[in-house]
């Protein structure tokens, strides 16, 4: 081939062809792929800048994974409090319909009204108010002055003793059985001491339980064992929020951007719901179990508070992460992909161009073969 010797304008058309041909390659190859810079060796700069933008998209596309999947164990936390909170309502409604139904245990009701826990009254020094329930007896001692207060928490604080005290809602103190006992009421006090509290000396026969409050101590506790259950069983990803456990969520490509979110114990103890006490034979027991129940439902509240704040910045960090891979990848894009129509345009041209240096090919051969005529 290379004693073949070409004219000028066979070798120039030639060229030509060959120079077309590699435009035609580049044009489809963009076409094919979409992008103007496919490596190094047609922009550096371009691709070497739009490679980076793209690592930085990827590696914010993992912390979004992150990011969703700590979204979702939140969501999951947020809908099992959402239940917890059902269920702390349920164990209040069947402590109020205890508290409807009439208790049936042996009753003693002050008659002085608009008492506190801390009114007080003189009553000479080391004379005894006694609580006895047939078995067991409650001491209060004076020293001088005796206050409700006292009264009451001699009565509960005392060790197997079958009676407890409070105050009706009228300031009145009363005295409950907590199963089928009586109520002895005594003492070294006089009975003018003891009027000052609305009390009397005497024995209150024994009485019944109350099954319907028994049944429903009974839903109670097991409504009780449910929350407990609930609580266990709260956890997604390894995480459970409703038992104390925690997690920090990462928000950018190191751990300098982030968020730790520390749960809560919300079982039953931690809430404060004891067992329903006496199988709630007594007001007081029921008050008790209520109160507890509206605190509970008080730190649910503020621990949902605390979710749904986490839940929004978590929402926000997210749609930003989001937004920052769509800038990424858009200013990628542009350093590299191919306008489509104008690739387009530019294909069908070298094609023309092509056929127009095959045609001058052709004219030039045939140029070469009129001159060899001559020689004929």
């Amino acid at each position: 081939m290379s004693n073949i010797v070409l004219s000028s304008a066979v070798r120039a058309n030639i060229v030509s062809l060959r120079q077309t041909a590699d435009l035609i390659s580049s044009a489809q190859q963009r076409l094919a792929t979409g992008k103007r810079v496919n490596s190094a060796l047609d922009n550096p700069n371009s691709f070497f800048t739009a490679a980076a933008f793209d690592t930085r998209a990827a590696s914010l596309n993992t912390v979004l994974d992150g990011v969703s999947s700590a979204f979702k164990t939140i969501d999951g936390a947020n809908a099992s409090l959402t239940a917890l909170t059902s269920l702390v309502t349920n164990a209040q409604s069947a402590a109020n319909s205890a508290l409807a139904s009439a208790g049936t245990t042996a009753r003693r009701t002050g008659t002085v009204a608009s008492l506190a826990g801390a009114s007080s009254f003189a009553v000479v020094a080391a004379r005894t108010i006694t609580v006895n329930d047939g078995t067991t007896t409650a001491t209060i001692t004076s020293a001088g002055t005796t206050s409700v207060q006292q009264i009451l928490d001699g009565v509960n604080n005392t060790a197997n003793l079958n009676v407890k005290a409070s105050l009706t809602s009228d300031g009145r103190i009363l005295f409950e059985a907590t199963g089928t006992n009586a109520i002895v009421i005594g003492g070294t006090t006089t009975v003018a001491e003891k009027a000052l509290f609305g009390i009397t000396a005497g024995t209150t026969a024994a009485g019944t339980i109350n099954a319907s409050r028994s049944a429903l101590a009974s839903q109670f506790d097991a409504i009780r064992t449910q929350i407990d259950q609930l609580v266990g069983e709260a956890g997604l990803n390894g995480v459970n929020l409703l038992n104390g456990g925690s997690m920090t969520v990462n928000f950018g490509e190191t751990a300098a951007s982030s968020i730790t979110i520390t749960g809560a114990v919300l079982d039953s103890a931690s809430l404060g719901i004891a067992a329903s006490a006496n199988a709630f034979q007594t007001n007081k027991g029921i008050g008790d179990a209520l109160s507890a129940l509206t605190n509970a439902l008080s730190v649910l509240k503020a621990q949902s508070a605390v979710l749904t704040s986490n839940v929004s910045i978590i929402q926000t960090r997210e749609d930003f992460t989001k937004s920052m891979i769509d800038v990424l990848k858009s200013a990628s894009d542009n350093l590299v992909m191919a306008d489509t129509n104008e690739e387009g345009a530019n294909l069908l041209a070298l094609q023309a161009r092509q056929e127009l240096s095959l045609t001058s090919l052709s004219l030039a051969a045939q140029a070469d073969q009129s001159v060899l005529r001559l020689f004929r």
